[in-house]
Formats: C-alpha cells, sequence, structure tokens
C-alpha cells in the first residue's frame, strides 16, 4: 500500500506535468496570455469571484492582442469578425458553436430550461414563440403600457424633485431601476410591482439584485464541479434560497396571469395566442418569464443610467441632444416610440452609452463543434472555449479611434470626422449576435429612446459632484 508521502508525491508531479504540458504542448499554447492562466483556471476564477473578469480581459487585450488565452482551454477576441464566427451560423452542414455549459449553469431551482441555458432545438422552438411578443407589431400594441409607466415616473420624478428645496441630489438609478422593473412587471406579467407607486423596490425586486450576484459566484465555482457541490452545500442558505424565492414568486405571478382571461396585450397574451403542441410547456413558461425580469431590467436602467452619466460629462453633447429633443416636438403629447426612434442624435447617445459602458460587459463563451471550426483565420480544436469580450471589444484601440473619450456623433452617418472613418462599427454587439442574440433589443432601443426623450423634455438635469468620487 502506497505511504501518505508517495500519494502526495504523485499528485505533485502529475500536477506539475499537466501544468507543464497544458504550457507548451496544448493545441492553443501557441495564443499569448498570462501564463499561469495558460496553466490553471485559477487566475480566471478570482477574476470572476472578484468581479473585475471584463475589467481583467480588457487588460490582457490590450496587453497582447486580438486575441488572449484566459484559461488553459478558453480564448477571448476583441476582433469584429470573432462575432460572425463564434455566434453566427456556420455553413450549412455544419454544427453552430453551442453554449459552454461551464457559464450557462442550470438553475439552482431545477426549472425547465429557458431562453439562456436550453440547449438548441429547445431554445429554437421556446424563441419562436417568444419571438411574437417582441415583434414590431407587439411593441407598438404594447407602447401605451410602456408610456404609462413612463408618465407615472415623470410625474413622480417631478414630486421629488420638487420637494428637495435644499437640492438634495435625486438616485436617478434607483428610480430607473423602479421604472424598468415596472415596465417589464407589467408586460411579463400583466401587473407591475408598484416600484414607482411606493417610491422605492418591492421586496421582490430587491431580491433580484441579490440573486443574480449569487448567480454570478456560483457560475465562477462551476469550473471546479466537485468544489462546486461542496460550495453549495456549505453557503449560507438564505443567499441559496433568494435564488429560490425569485424562481417561486415569478412563477405564482405567471400562474396567477394564466388564470386570468384578458386581451391586454402582454407578453403571455402573445405566448398563449401562439402556443402548441411545438410549444412551451407551463414549466418553460415559468423559468422564462423568472428569466424576462432580470435580463429586461437592471440591464436598461444601467444603460440609461450609463448614458445620464456621459452626457453630464459631456456637457456639448448634453446640450445638442436637449435641443434636438425639445424642437423635434412641439408638446410631450407628440412623444412617441416612432418619433423618437427617428432623432439621429438620441440614437447616437444611446449608441456610445452602451459601447462604454455595457450592461453585460464580459464575455458569454462558446463552446468549439465536434470537428473544430475557424475563428478569425486560424483553426481551433474541437471543444475549445471561445467569446467576443463586450467591454475589450467596444472600448478597444483595434475597433474605435479615441475607444475611452464619449463620441456620440461617430455614430452619425452625417458625421465627417476623419478621426472616425475606420472604426468598426460592427464590433459593437450589446444585446450579443446570431441565433442566440437577445431578443428584447427593439423593447430595449425603445424604452430607452422613450425614457430620455420624457425626462429631456421635462427636466434640466446636472450631475451630482459627488458622482465621480
Amino acid at each position: 500500500m502506497l505511504q501518505v508521502q508517495e500519494l502526495l508525491f504523485i499528485a505533485i508531479a502529475g500536477a506539475l506535468l499537466s501544468f507543464f504540458w497544458r504550457l507548451l504542448f496544448h493545441p492553443l499554447s501557441k495564443f499569448p496570455g498570462p501564463t499561469l492562466a495558460a496553466m490553471s483556471n485559477l487566475p480566471y476564477f478570482k477574476w470572476s469571484v472578484s468581479g473585475e473578469l471584463h475589467s481583467k480581459i480588457q487588460e490582457l487585450h490590450n496587453r497582447y492582442g486580438d486575441v488572449v488565452r484566459i484559461r488553459p482551454n478558453a480564448l477571448t477576441y476583441r476582433d469584429a469578425q470573432a462575432w460572425v464566427d463564434i455566434y453566427g451560423n456556420l455553413k450549412p452542414g455544419k454544427p453552430s458553436c453551442s453554449k459552454d455549459p461551464e457559464f450557462y449553469i442550470p438553475s439552482s431551482s431545477g426549472s425547465a430550461a429557458n431562453l439562456i441555458n436550453s440547449n438548441d432545438l429547445d431554445h429554437t422552438r421556446q424563441k419562436r414563440l417568444l419571438t411574437h411578443a417582441f415583434s414590431d407589431r407587439s411593441l407598438r400594441e404594447q407602447e401605451s403600457l410602456i408610456m404609462g409607466h413612463i408618465d407615472t415616473f415623470i410625474s413622480r420624478l417631478r414630486d421629488s424633485a420638487g420637494g428637495h428645496v435644499d437640492n438634495t441630489p435625486v438616485d436617478m438609478i434607483r428610480w430607473l431601476n423602479s421604472l424598468t422593473f415596472d415596465i417589464i412587471g407589467n408586460l411579463a406579467f400583466g401587473e407591475g410591482f408598484g416600484c414607482l407607486e411606493r417610491s422605492g423596490y418591492h421586496p421582490w425586486v430587491e431580491n433580484t439584485f441579490k440573486s443574480i450576484k449569487t448567480g454570478a459566484f456560483l457560475r465562477a465555482f462551476s469550473i471546479y464541479p466537485l468544489i462546486a457541490i461542496l460550495i453549495r452545500n456549505i453557503m449560507p442558505k438564505r443567499l441559496i434560497h433568494k435564488r429560490l424565492d425569485h424562481y417561486r414568486f415569478s412563477k405564482d405571478l405567471v400562474d396567477k396571469r394564466l388564470a386570468t382571461t384578458t386581451s391586454r396585450p402582454d407578453f403571455l397574451f402573445y405566448v398563449l395566442r401562439y402556443n402548441d403542441e411545438r410549444g412551451m410547456q407551463t414549466s418553460e413558461i415559468h423559468s422564462n418569464a423568472a428569466l424576462l425580469i432580470q435580463a429586461g431590467s437592471e440591464t436598461t436602467a444601467t444603460a440609461l443610467g450609463a448614458c445620464h452619466f456621459y452626457l453630464q460629462k459631456s456637457p456639448e453633447c448634453y446640450k445638442t441632444l436637449v435641443r434636438e429633443i425639445r424642437t423635434a416636438f412641439s408638446s410631450e403629447a407628440d412623444i412617441n416610440a416612432l418619433a423618437v426612434a427617428r432623432l439621429p442624435y438620441l440614437n447616437a447617445v444611446i449608441e456610445e452609452g452602451l459601447r462604454m459602458y455595457p450592461p453585460a460587459p464580459a464575455i458569454g463563451p462558446r463552446v468549439i463543434p465536434p470537428g473544430g471550426a475557424v475563428v478569425c483565420g486560424q483553426f481551433l480544436p474541437e471543444g475549445t472555449s471561445v467569446s467576443v469580450a463586450h467591454y475589450s471589444t467596444f472600448c478597444g484601440l483595434s475597433n474605435f479611434a479615441e475607444p475611452n473619450s464619449y463620441h456620440p456623433e461617430r455614430w452619425l452617418k452625417s458625421n465627417n470626422d476623419p478621426r472616425f472613418k475606420n472604426d468598426k462599427k460592427e464590433a459593437l454587439q450589446p444585446f450579443s449576435f446570431g441565433p442566440r442574440a437577445c431578443i428584447g433589443r427593439n423593447l430595449a432601443y425603445t424604452e430607452m429612446r422613450l425614457i430620455l426623450s420624457k425626462m429631456l423634455w421635462n427636466f434640466d438635469i446636472t450631475l451630482d459632484p459627488r458622482a465621480d468620487q
């Protein structure tokens, strides 16, 4: 029988040989990146749990170039072509890259798969049905619901700002989150959360933020399956319960809505109208509703907050946008989804805000299919985890001139500034790319345009000096 010392020696020797092979002989050994990241998953794990993954990847791209090895079997890109090669459809007869199961982990609630973590067949089936709820036609029918919440937001914001005679600042991020949660709640379940009415978050909204953080923590541990199981067993039960409560609450609201017959154009109205034997089971409707609340609320509020921040840091841009909005409409009643979509500078402001501060800043990994595939001109073996790093790509000098400066004019068709003539605008894909791109893109743009237009029509906004601290 082997002694403890001998077992320890074998384990250490095995680990060293594994590190040596990954560094020098692994199929990805030709790609640049930190030495420790090439040998071990530990650096990636640290970046993930500390919340610095997006900024660390940007740092590595600035040091090593357009492709970086961030894990022994993982590469990130900031080349615009990578969007097509990784997330787009490959040639007929060849499989596309699938989602990396180490990143898109199953729900803690044991719920059915949703659009994010489902396989390709289930995703196609679910997306076919949900696409009806996000079509241009449905958005036009839902516009009155959205505008109703925005009008309430403007009214409550006016009351709040007017009540601060001592110029106490208003927490715009909190107000924007309240608005977007109320909107998505109404669209998903047929009723809002009442955040605007109570001037504060619904308890479930507070819980949603904590659920997102817990999910990110668990995702980082998923690269070590045995440790992940241990962590799930020893981490405070209240954290796991937050994720379970999020699902249960959304499930209860869906069941309540399913028991109601209405012609009101919310998401479930369209889902139920087109549901058939190829549609979604009730359990899948539950899980997708929980997903939509997270994906369609905080992200939009974050993008709006970024737009306001950068506008305030760029007074001329702010003045230009205010002038465009206030001259385009003779009265506030003229502001509608179709009209604001035609405002060029407003759309440029939103694009530049998404570029500099993307709500999803890190990565959405895919796995190279059987037989391997070519990404950005280089062949990669099957099983390789690949992704486009959002923040690195959007703020990369190889894609955009003056990438760390706020220049909405780069997005204007009328712009003739030679500084931006070589910008690779196709590199900006904040909603991802290809068949698994976010289906809420049109809704998000509609909300952002309407909210920004309504706010800047009604208010003169200045940035609290402490926002820079």
